[in-house]
């Protein structure tokens, strides 16, 4: 399959077999199709197909068809495995360093990619979309991503981004971001409720009532204490003399409730994220709830790289939906 047909990037100059007898083959590089020549390129400089496909954000057999077909039409064979390892062939070497070349004689178009700026609460980043930002970035490894983790509401506040993911009360996206954005759109109402670790926790040892958490260790995430909502439970906290541990780290404090017993105000489907932690229900009369909003930066909203990761963040919730109901 040669590449001036419909299913690939077209070629500046056609092969035929007969012209190889009156030209070098090394000639034809001034006619190879810009993006075939960066196929090659980064491919040749990854030393693995799998990396280079994630850098130039296509799918692996995609490059590879398109590789296949250069040697198709330059009748030569470029590129090897040795050890395991991705090499150029010698024809391959002498095909590199024509291009080079070429590349110093005419410049290359460079594909720059957008810069997109994402602002996340960080528990909402560290439990819910940390893992598909991850296989995103697994599969692109050219986006250009600037990722703010919003820790309080003066962050919030402060920052200016292209999507941002916050938490607020259940009826109203106030405090939001300070810059214009389009209509919030809101994403999950969270239920909170004191966790404990499985195993510091046997059904018939475990706290039913609010004195009997009086034998048990509190941890408080710093950012809960101005949560209007949390009240009931900063409330039990203050009353406390003893047996309580302040952490300015969401991740610490997971960490202390995963592995010394403590108890912990989490939301209501850290059960599904960390099998090792069960809710403590019935402990509170009043529901302690906050809702997940998100906005687009209402002048980026309609770049692609922007609505990109718009519907990573609307498929990562509708995914997920089960964890968030009651």
């Amino acid at each position: 399959m040669s590449l001036t047909e419909s299913t690939g990037p077209q070629s500046v100059a056609d092969y035929r077999p007969q012209d190889a007898k009156s030209e070098s083959w090394l000639a034809l590089a001034a006619g190879i199709d810009v993006e075939v020549v960066q196929y090659f390129l980064v491919s040749a400089r990854c030393g693995c197909f799998m990396q280079a496909a994630r850098s130039l954000n296509v799918r692996p057999t995609i490059l590879r068809k398109f590789l296949a077909q250069l040697e198709e039409q330059l009748q030569r064979t470029l590129f090897k495995f040795k050890d395991s390892s991705l090499t150029l062939t010698r024809d391959g070497q002498q095909l590199h360093a024509r291009l080079i070349a070429l590349a110093h004689e005419r410049t290359l178009p460079a594909v720059e990619q957008p810069l997109i700026r994402l602002a996340v609460a960080e528990t909402i980043l560290h439990d819910i979309l940390g893992r598909d930002l991850v296989s995103l970035l697994r599969r692109n490894a050219s986006v250009r991503l600037d990722i703010i983790s919003i820790d309080s509401d003066l962050t919030l506040q402060a920052i200016s981004a292209d999507v941002a993911v916050w938490l607020a009360g259940t009826e109203s996206p106030v405090p939001g971001p300070s810059f214009s954005t389009s209509k919030p759109q809101p994403l999950a109402r969270l239920d909170y409720k004191p966790h404990i670790a499985k195993r510091y926790s046997r059904v018939t040892s475990r706290p039913e009532t609010l004195d009997d958490l009086a034998d048990f260790l509190l941890v408080q995430w710093q950012h809960d204490r101005q949560i209007e909502s949390f009240r009931p439970w900063n409330a039990l906290v203050d009353q406390r003399l003893a047996g309580v541990v302040q952490l300015h780290s969401y991740e610490l404090m997971l960490e202390m409730i995963r592995c010394s017993a403590c108890i912990g105000l989490l939301p209501q489907y850290m059960g599904r994220f960390d099998r090792g932690l069960i809710e403590l229900p019935g402990l509170f009369n009043q529901p302690m709830q906050r809702q997940v909003w998100l906005a687009v930066n209402a002048e980026s909203r309609d770049e692609p790289q922007v609505q990109m990761i718009v519907e990573l963040i609307q498929n990562t919730f509708s995914e997920r939906r089960e964890w968030f109901e009651g």
